[in-house]
């Protein structure tokens, strides 16, 4: 089976791609790095020739809700358009959990591509994902200070990005759905113990200070809104046993 990766060089991609070889299958990695406007859609149809599943994963370098949304909604329909005319028969895009719950601009955007998944000709499958177990490390390199680092308080069920790539492949496999479904890791977490652990393991005696995000946005996060629903799919190490793996290759501090 060919399956094409779109964002197959990114954190996620890049885990698709290798369960997809390791799979016996052959990945096609549709990126800007590997010389594809998905935005624009040129040459597509051809790229995709004997490509039996897309499997979307592609991310803009923005979170602006705006030029995001343009972005998915762009990318999404091209992939369908073109995946359509070449011969491709199903589509699984990746999304986020807790969506539904937040008016972030992001948050908007990702609802819009589920809708343009679809919407499109394509049989396609939704997974949402919860939050990455790379993501505390990522807002850490973001805010910390010297020797102060602030966090948002915020209760998530983080999964490696590694295990989500493997659910992609296994989704790519299976028989079209037409659904979303949810995937996170074991355990609940505090983004602030997180950020902690994160600190004792590579030695640092910086401060993570907690930050009480205000209004409805900031009593969801702290309240368990970015949690999966009960019927989501577990899967992957906890946190901590992420972090002793050579895949906790964070960014540095």
């Amino acid at each position: 089976m060919k399956i094409a990766i779109a964002g197959g060089s990114g954190t996620v991609g890049r885990y698709v791609v290798e369960s997809v070889t390791k799979s016996g299958h052959e990945a096609l990695i549709l990126s800007r790095s590997s010389g594809f406007d998905l935005v624009g859609g040129v040459g597509l149809v051809d790229a995709l020739a004997r490509v039996e599943v897309i499997i979307d994963v592609s991310n803009p370098s923005t979170t602006n809700g705006a030029k995001a949304s343009s972005f998915f909604t762009a990318v999404t329909k091209n992939l369908h358009a073109s995946g359509s005319q070449a011969g491709v028969q199903r589509f699984v895009s990746l999304s986020i959990v807790g969506i539904d719950n937040f008016p972030f601009g992001y948050y908007q955007a990702k609802l819009a591509q589920e809708e343009a998944v679809f919407a499109g000709p394509l049989s396609a499958n939704v997974i949402r994902a919860t939050q990455f177990h790379e993501f505390a490390a990522q807002i850490l390199h973001r805010t910390k200070r010297g020797p102060v680092a602030a966090m948002p308080m915020m209760q998530i069920q983080p999964i490696a990005a590694r295990a989500v790539g493997q659910v992609l492949c296994e989704a790519a496999m299976s028989a079209p759905l037409q659904e979303i479904s949810e995937i996170a890791g074991p355990r609940v977490e505090s983004l602030v113990a997180m950020s902690r652990k994160i600190m004792r393991e590579r030695g640092s005696r910086a401060v993570v200070i907690p930050i009480r995000v205000p209004g409805t946005a900031g009593k969801m996060m702290r309240g368990g809104g970015q949690l999966p629903s009960t019927g989501a799919q577990l899967v992957g190490p906890t946190f901590a046993d992420w972090l002793l793996t050579t895949d906790a290759n964070l960014p540095p501090l």
